[in-house]
This record gives C-alpha cells, sequence and structure tokens, in this order.
C-alpha cells in the first residue's frame, strides 16, 4: 500500500471545502503559511486564492505566485508524494485553462490534466463526457443554464472535449481531449492512467460518488507508480482523494458551535437567482430582519455618502442583535448594468469593501456568522475577519461548509463560520441553515 499522498487544493473561492472536514483552509500563501498546510495531521489543506473574483492576468499572477511558494515550502517540508488540484466551480465557471496552464509551468512535467467537475451533493454529474446540472429534478446540460450565461465566465458547451477547444481557443482541439466514461471508470482506468504523458487533457465522467471513489484509487495507485497528475476539479473528487471519517459533529447538532447562543449574522453578497429566493425563504423564518444595503449609493463615488451608509448599517445591525434577533444584511437586488467587465469588476470591489467594513463592525458577541456566496465568503475571512487560516469543522449542509475562527482571534474567537455558496440548496436551504445553529 502506497503512503497517503499530501493533497493540495488551489481554491479559487472559499467552498471546495464543501465535502470535507477536519483540515485546514489557508487565506494567505506566504513559505510560511504554506508549511503549516502541509505539516498538518490533514491528509488535504485549501489555499484560497479567490482568483474567480480576479481578471485574468491577476489570476494567473496568483497562481503563479502561490506555485513558487509552494515549490519552496515543499522542498523545505521534504514532502515527496502531493497531488495537485485547482478547484473551481461545478457550473465550469472561472480561469481555465489560465490557472491550470500557470500550475504546470511552475510545478510542470505533469503526465495529465483531468476535468472532473462533479459535484453530487450539488446534482452536478458528468456522463458520456456531458456535464449536467439537476435543475428542479431535471438533469439539463451546464450550458443550457444560468451559469453558462455569466457576464465573465461565459461558454457554449456542456460536452467537455468541445468546451476544453472553446475556453483554449483552439490549442487543445476537442478530438484530442481523452474520454473516460462511466464504463471505463467503473471497469478501472489504472492501465490507461499509467500510458498518459505530456500533460494529456483527459474528461472523466461520474454519476456517483462510488464513481469518484473508483477514479480516485486508480489515481492513487497510478501515482504511487510515479505519474504526476493536475487536476481541474470540483469537489466531489478531493472527498474520494482524501478519504475522510465522519465529521466529528452531525450537521444537525452546530448549533453546539453558536457562542453562548447567542443571535448571529447573515452576510449575503451572491446574486444568482437561487440565491434571492434562499434569502426571501430565510427572512419568513422568525429571528430574522431584514437589512438591505442599497448599492446604487456606491455609484456615487462620495466617501461621505458610503460612510454615512455603512454607520446607518451598522447601527441598524446592533439595534436587531441588542433585541436578541438575527440581522440578515443583503445587497439590492437590482441588475445593474456597466461599460465593460472591468467596471463591473471595480463596482464589485467597491460593494465587497463595504460589505467587510460591516463584518469589522459587528457586535463582539456575536454566536455566528452566516456568508452567503463564494466570493463573499473570501472575504469575509481574508480581509473581514483578517484569518491567516481556519479550521474546517464540517458541513452543516451538503455542500456547505462550516470553519471557526482560532481562539486568539482580537475579535470574534472561536467563532463559527457559515462558507455557503451562491448556487448550492433548494430554497430552503439557507433558512435551515440558521435554524440549526440556532435550535
Amino acid at each position: 500500500m502506497t503512503s497517503q499522498p499530501k493533497i493540495i487544493v488551489i481554491d479559487d473561492d472559499p467552498t471546495g471545502s464543501q465535502t470535507v472536514h477536519s483540515c485546514l483552509l489557508l487565506m494567505r500563501w506566504d513559505v510560511e503559511t504554506l508549511r503549516l498546510g502541509l505539516s498538518d495531521r490533514a491528509p488535504i489543506f485549501f489555499i484560497l486564492s479567490n482568483t474567480r473574483a480576479m481578471p485574468p492576468e491577476q489570476a494567473l499572477a496568483t497562481t503563479r505566485e502561490i506555485c513558487q511558494n509552494l515549490k519552496e515550502a515543499i522542498a523545505a517540508e521534504q514532502i515527496q508524494d502531493f497531488l495537485i488540484v485547482s478547484r473551481s466551480d461545478s457550473t465550469l465557471r472561472g480561469h481555465y485553462p489560465v490557472e491550470t496552464d500557470a500550475i504546470a509551468a511552475e510545478l510542470g512535467d505533469f503526465d495529465a490534466h483531468f476535468l472532473t467537475p462533479a459535484f453530487f451533493e450539488g446534482g452536478r454529474f458528468t456522463r458520456d463526457s456531458i456535464h449536467y446540472l439537476v435543475v428542479n429534478g431535471t438533469p439539463t446540460p451546464v450550458h443550457e443554464t444560468e451559469f453558462a450565461r455569466d457576464s465573465v465566465f461565459g461558454y457554449h458547451h456542456s460536452f467537455l472535449p468541445d468546451y476544453v477547444e472553446e475556453k483554449t481557443q483552439g490549442r487543445i482541439k476537442a478530438d484530442a481531449v481523452e474520454r473516460l466514461l462511466l464504463a471505463d471508470i467503473r471497469t478501472g482506468v489504472l492501465e490507461r492512467l499509467l500510458q498518459l504523458h505530456d500533460n494529456q487533457c483527459v474528461a472523466v465522467d461520474s454519476e456517483t460518488q462510488e464513481d469518484m471513489n473508483r477514479f480516485a484509487a486508480d489515481v492513487l495507485a497510478a501515482a504511487g507508480q510515479g505519474k504526476r497528475f493536475l487536476f481541474r476539479s470540483a469537489a466531489s473528487l478531493l472527498t474520494a482523494l482524501a478519504n475522510l471519517p465522519p465529521q466529528p459533529v452531525a450537521p444537525e447538532a452546530m448549533a453546539t458551535y453558536t457562542r453562548e447562543g447567542k443571535p448571529g449574522a447573515v452576510i449575503v453578497g451572491s446574486h444568482v437567482k437561487k440565491t434571492t429566493e434562499q434569502l426571501e425563504g430565510l427572512l419568513a423564518v422568525a429571528g430574522t430582519v431584514p437589512v438591505e444595503v442599497d448599492v446604487v449609493h456606491l455609484l456615487e463615488e462620495s466617501a461621505i455618502a458610503r460612510d454615512t451608509l455603512l454607520q446607518t448599517i451598522l447601527q441598524q445591525v446592533h439595534a436587531i442583535h441588542k433585541d436578541g434577533k438575527t440581522p440578515v444584511i443583503f445587497t439590492s437586488r437590482q441588475e445593474l448594468t456597466f461599460a465593460d467587465v472591468q467596471t463591473r469588476l471595480d463596482f464589485g470591489v467597491a460593494v465587497s469593501t463595504l460589505l467587510m467594513d460591516i463584518v469589522k463592525g459587528l457586535p463582539s458577541d456575536l454566536g455566528f456568522l452566516i456568508s452567503k456566496g463564494g466570493i463573499t465568503s473570501n472575504d469575509v475571512l481574508s480581509t473581514g475577519l483578517s484569518l491567516r487560516t481556519a479550521r474546517l469543522l464540517g458541513q452543516i449542509l451538503p455542500g456547505v461548509s462550516v470553519v471557526r475562527t482560532p481562539e486568539d482571534h482580537p475579535l470574534f474567537p472561536n467563532l463559527p463560520v457559515v462558507l455557503f455558496p451562491g448556487n448550492v440548496g433548494d430554497r430552503t436551504a439557507l433558512g435551515a441553515v440558521y435554524q440549526r445553529l440556532v435550535s
């Protein structure tokens, strides 16, 4: 039996840990912080790069910097066996192939890079190399969903070889993509894995966690025979590679983490339709009070208008919390239009900066914090709470992670923080998470 390789996950937003537990999330990637992850007892750790919120050039530079520091940290810790996962979105959004190209350039000589976008808890699976999302019980090719129309990361194909050709602008042709189909996975692909070389692009089918477990076992066997692999993946592969026991505290019992039974706060940044429906569901639950942040004021670009907005919101939040209820802070839902992508990204930064100033100003005796949206969650951890690392406790709902701040945190020690992706769960999911923390 080969030893378990260290699984190093470079995560483009902080929600890729949504199927594992008891490991570290790193909000920084200096060599010393990376060494904490490499030396940690868990078989897996996550580096939260947040590159999905960046333009391509910045995503490239960030990924390169992480990999250069990783090379140094791996040498310092004398790590021999490791696997690199570029964790991204299960609906195919993100900087592909920018990030996998950067990883290959810095940590190079991979025999293959695999596309494994399945995330079963969220209803995403791959069959006949076509990636599906279950919408209202119906498997739907992802190019037919709202996610394919993303204004930054849009695409036209659910058939992964065509997606690769589109995203690489023809550098990797569709017919050059190796396909591992369900029948292959279920009978074993070790021999085929051993034949791969020169960073061959491979699309991987999987309909169930058992499929992914079979694939991961063959991957680990091939790695044990010296093959070097890179993955562009959603979360379900990580479950299989890490092979962890059940989480210490069951999802239904996570109110035990709530500090002194106090009310918490919810912060909602995501704007996908699913989030808006979940927000409406949450606000129908007793004990929650809406606090709408009208982001139109940020278009005024006036420091006075912004500071007035911030102080007004914080006054509302503190009054609600003092009254024993949970403030639900959300950005106004209307869709704004922008002249170009950069202007949109800049406005997003302004909104996030305001939200993080709200986080910093939350009541110090907060019982818990729920963060809705991947980019929002990353900002909450790295900026709002100024964390270097956080320990992942596990999942409170399928695909929804809970982390805890360190006990020496200057503002919120041992605070449970829910990282809730924008595109996960049904209409009642956000309310269900809230109720599990207050029960």
